[in-house]
């Protein structure tokens, strides 16, 4: 046991985990609960198969963000909870883990400035990215996180936007003037790249074909204000992925809006993506492969686009309804992989590529709660959770003094024992498999002293019950041990078994509770069979204890032995005989 404590105790330091990692609720951290929803048409998607699907992504999402220590469970049959602890932005882990609605890549038919109505301002090119793969060709585009100017129009200037995009084919279209053109080339965010982007001039060019939806979605566009936060939460909300629609979203500071084509490329299109640096232009980057169906598709849409000009030669990337990029291509992308480039930097890069990457969930999800619990509120329930700790041994320490004395002696040093694995072996299973330590899980090493406990009291009382047959201690110690040891495994068996069911079907920090129970009722058996039996043997050899010292909580006459058993003849009585008879 002398081991086992020292290597335990070695490897915490070792691993530089000497205490354990602590759960939400006494460090502090976010705890987001999300209920899924069917998407129309699809009443069955809310199933254990999707739920663990989404479970995963979720999880990928968040420790995509570098959250190594967040945990992701599913609770019922429709909520997932998402714990993320202290040290996170907790704004940009919700916008993650809440946005959780299918992606799609959409063709742009018109784009204005976010409100109704603006003051006009210079506008400017915006940074062309560039898309290649292997073999594929170089394409242009403009990205969400790039810090260009976004082109701004009044209500007047939108209105002509709207009828621009909605002309039918083949009508002429107005370019912008000599001197918007120069501003544009002046304003490029990568001199050696094609020249295309986005509009210099707050009126987008050219056309698509005549569409009644389309055309529908008009006044609605047009009254559209997207810096208003209950509009921009509405807006493309309950689209089906083959209607247009219209969407919010940002360009660097400001917000914009968008009429978008029917979906041409589904999230689950996406086989991996994510940011990096280019090293030859010194700048971020957002690369993304395709699935073999997804290349297919991507490669014909880019080459549509690529035939017209801005902003129709842009696509969308919506997430949740809201576009999170809005890239223009100049060439057909083929081979599979693309690129989006320009004014990235690190934090819009890999966060792009994150919700490139995971964003395609098989069901949609809302906010039921969101639980900030602050590190200061963690230290006063763990402060709370040790005193009621302490509390709870004291009292059980003053019991065993009380009543058993000497003995008490044994049930402590075996207590401080099992402390010393149970802390050690927490330490360890935190950075091993994630463990946190909650509130549950503190309360259930609790319940485990008073466990603990009662299997010295029922070892004591055993030996006792053979004194007061009369046996001296050696021989008490070793006959009350085969009653005693079944008794605990039995037991600790019963525990045992109610902290794995209650593991099992219960969720989230309940499972902490559960974990514990079941952890040191383990050690529990561990330290009676190879440390209390076995000091209490060593012991029963002392002077003190085998004497039956008053203050040994073994002494006979308190406990009101009888007699020693002692073996003797027996004679046969003499039998008086008559005289006569004789």
């Amino acid at each position: 046991m002398l081991i086992a404590m020292v290597a335990l105790t070695a490897g915490m330091f070792l691993s530089h985990q000497t205490t354990p990692r602590l759960g939400i609720d006494l460090a502090g951290g976010t705890s987001i609960t999300l209920k899924a929803k069917s998407e129309p048409g699809k009443p069955d998607a809310v199933n254990e198969t999707n739920m663990n699907t989404a479970v995963g992504i979720i999880e990928r999402r968040v420790n995509g963000l570098g959250v190594s220590e967040a945990e992701v469970q599913t609770q019922g049959r429709d909520h997932i909870i998402v714990n993320i602890p202290k040290g996170t932005n907790e704004q940009q882990a919700r916008e993650q883990v809440g946005t959780t609605a299918q992606l799609y890549f959409r063709p742009v038919l018109a784009f204005a400035d976010g409100a109704p109505a603006a003051p006009e301002t210079k506008p400017s090119g915006s940074p062309s990215p560039s898309a290649s793969g292997s073999g594929a060709p170089k394409a242009e585009g403009s990205s969400k996180p790039s810090a260009q100017a976004t082109p701004s129009s009044s209500a007047t200037s939108q209105g002509r936007v709207l009828s621009e995009a909605l002309k039918a084919p083949g009508t002429p279209t107005p370019s912008p003037s000599a001197s918007e053109s120069k501003k544009a080339d002046d304003n490029k965010a990568t001199p050696s790249a094609p020249a295309s982007g986005s509009p210099s001039a707050p009126a987008p060019v050219p056309t698509p074909p005549a569409d009644p939806a389309v055309a529908g979605l008009q006044a609605k566009f047009a009254a559209l204000n997207c810096t208003n936060e209950e509009q921009r939460a509405a807006a493309g909300k309950g689209v089906k992925p083959e209607d247009p629609m219209i969407a919010c979203g940002k360009r660097g500071n400001q917000w914009g809006k968008w009429i978008l084509g029917p979906a041409q490329v589904a999230g689950t299109d996406v086989k991996d993506a994510k940011g990096v640096v280019d090293q030859q232009r010194g700048q971020w980057i957002v690369t993304m492969q395709f699935t073999d169906k997804g290349a297919d598709k991507f490669a014909k849409i880019t080459g549509e686009l690529a035939t017209k000009t801005p902003p129709q030669n842009q696509f969308a990337i919506v997430l949740d309804g809201e576009v999170i990029s809005d890239p223009s291509v100049s060439q057909a992308l083929t081979g599979g992989n693309a690129e989006i480039s320009g004014g990235f930097n690190q934090q819009s890069a890999q966060d792009l590529g994150n919700m490139l990457s995971y964003g395609a969930l098989p069901l949609s999800f809302q906010e039921d709660s969101v639980t900030t619990v602050t590190a200061a509120l963690g230290g006063e329930q763990l402060k709370a959770g040790l005193i009621a700790g302490a509390i709870g041994l004291a009292l059980v320490v003053i019991y065993l003094l009380v009543y058993y004395r000497g003995l008490a002696f044994i049930a402590i040093v075996s207590l401080m024992v099992s402390a010393i694995l149970t802390y050690t072996i927490m330490a360890l299973l935190g950075k091993g498999i994630g463990f946190a330590l909650n509130l549950p899980a503190v309360c259930g090493a609790i319940v485990a002293i008073g466990i603990t406990a009662d299997s010295f009291i029922v070892y004591f009382e055993r030996i006792r019950d053979e004194i007061r047959e009369g046996r001296t201690l050696r021989p008490a110690v070793e006959r009350a041990w085969p009653r005693a040891r079944r008794t605990i495994l039995v037991s600790d068996f019963v525990s045992f078994l109610a902290a794995a069911v209650l593991f099992i079907v219960t969720v989230g920090k309940v499972q902490g509770f559960a974990f514990t129970l079941g952890l040191t009722t383990l050690l529990d058996v561990v330290v009676v069979f190879l440390f209390t039996k076995p000091v209490m043997t060593l012991l029963a050899r002392t002077k003190f204890f085998s004497s039956g010292h008053p203050w040994s909580g073994l002494d006979p006459k308190r406990l009101g032995a009888k007699p020693p058993l002692r073996s003797s003849r027996r004679r046969t009585p003499a039998v008086p005989v008559d005289a006569k008879e004789a």
